[in-house]
């Protein structure tokens, strides 16, 4: 493979400043810039220098050589000033001395292709540089120890052997004893579909950790929309007045309840504006409304629903999620509470006074089924959700083809697609097409 450098600290400046080498020529491009290669996995300072001869930057040096280092390829890193300027010059230099610039996460490819992480871990990397809470931090590390993926290969090692016991049973079916008939096999096909449910239970919780929950606040002009955006976000983001149409453009505050994620957005009040900059304003608010995964329709408590609610309730998308919320019942003298009517969660509090802010939480965090105390939590995402969902239909699919039809073989093949779907989690089964798609989304220098 092609040696390929990066910088693999954040852009900017800053202190330090760090160029990794990856490829069966960096030991080579190492010894040029630096005059000697350092010894393996030893510091060693060093002047860094052009092809003159000119000092470009003086630092730390590391050699990891293959295969212990985090690409399984000889890997360098050069430990500098944090210098954009100087970083780049560095970078050149070992581009005019045979190496390339790495694609986005190119270097996590490399551990991946060369059996140092399988592909859930490989995607933790990115998640754990991506954590904005300490959970989902947490969480990203277990990933990346291979809790997820010990997990997954637990459950591919039962589904193997229940495969091949299958099959046995298959190749000696005139045998006077029905193998497939046993309470064994049925046991165990329950015992997969229950493992499957727990692993994609742990791992609804990790996607949450990692996507978080986008809420949309919408509602009228002064029905309370930024009076209860500055209570969720726990200071003044958006500006309070009596006057109607105070917020004209979108205002979003990344917050979070218990290690969950929040995105919180505030809109421009909804109603039959003249005024072309609140018009402007209002058509925001219903592309903002389109991308929620959970609205609050403000209300005010002491108008009750009124005529214009009601217009504004029938105009939202019908497909999000949607909770009333019955503001300002400081001025009517009632305690905050939680009530469902026909499925339809409504929630009085002030927004004013902050009662009920804390029922609004723990509502938020129980209508996506998040439980912020599990410990058991790894970081997941919607693609090695639906790779459990499609194993989990295959097992049952099987299970049904050998209670109603009696069919092994077809329990087989079943159980084939969903060792597959499992396999796509890790990357034991994969495509280049998704291993693209994974790995571009990643950082350059990881």
């Amino acid at each position: 493979m092609d040696t390929i450098v990066a910088i693999a600290t954040a852009p900017g400046r800053g202190g330090v400043g760090v160029i990794r080498l990856s490829g069966n020529q960096s030991a080579k491009i190492a010894t040029e810039m630096c005059g000697r290669l350092p010894a393996a996995r030893m510091a060693q300072f060093s002047h860094f220098k052009d092809a003159d001869g000119e000092i470009i930057d003086s630092g730390i040096a590391l050699f990891f050589p293959n295969p212990a280092s985090f690409t399984g390829e000889d890997v360098v890193e050069l430990q500098g000033h944090g210098s954009p300027v100087v970083l780049d010059r560095l970078c050149q230099r070992a581009i005019n001395l045979g190496a390339r610039m790495a694609r986005p996460g190119e270097f996590s490819e490399r551990a991946f292709l060369n059996n140092k992480m399988d592909l859930a871990q490989a995607e933790a990397v990115a998640d754990l540089i991506e954590s904005t809470t300490e959970q989902a931090a947490r969480s990203a590390m277990r990933s990346l120890q291979g809790v997820f993926s010990d997990r997954v290969n637990q459950l591919l090692k039962q589904l193997t052997d229940l495969r091949m016991y299958v099959e046995a049973a298959i190749d000696f079916s005139d045998e006077e004893i029905d193998f497939l008939g046993e309470a064994a096999v049925d046991q165990q096909l329950q015992g997969l579909l229950k493992t499957v449910d727990a692993i994609r239970d742990s791992a609804q919780q990790g996607r949450l950790l990692r996507e978080g929950m986008r809420v949309v606040l919408a509602g009228q002009p002064n029905a309370g929309k930024s009076s209860l955006h500055n209570q969720l976000a726990g200071h003044d983001a958006a500006i309070v007045t009596d006057v109607a149409g105070t917020t004209r453009d979108i205002l979003r505050e990344q917050i979070h309840l218990g290690g969950l994620p929040l995105s919180i957005s505030d809109t421009a009040g909804l109603h039959d504006a003249t005024d072309i900059v609140e018009q402007e304003g209002i058509r925001r608010t219903q592309n903002e409304l389109a991308e929620a995964d959970r609205i609050l329709l403000i209300l005010d408590g002491s108008q009750g629903m009124t005529a214009q609610d009601k217009l504004i309730l029938a105009s939202l998308p019908a497909s999000i999620p949607l909770t009333i919320i019955h503001n300002k019942i400081d001025k009517q003298g009632i305690s905050p509470r939680l009530v469902e009517t026909s499925g339809q969660p409504e929630l009085y509090l002030s927004a004013k006074t902050g009662e009920g802010i804390a029922l609004l939480k723990q509502h938020l965090c129980d209508s996506v089924g998040y439980h912020p105390q599990d410990e058991g939590v790894f970081i997941a995402r919607r693609r090695h959700l639906a790779a459990l969902s499609r194993a989990r239909a295959a097992i049952e699919a099987g299970y049904d083809c050998l209670a109603g039809l009696g069919a092994g073989e077809l329990l087989a093949e079943e159980l084939r697609l969903a060792q597959q779907a499992l396999g796509e989690i890790t990357g034991t089964f994969t495509n280049e097409d998704l291993l693209d798609q994974i790995f571009s989304s990643f950082c350059i220098g990881k």
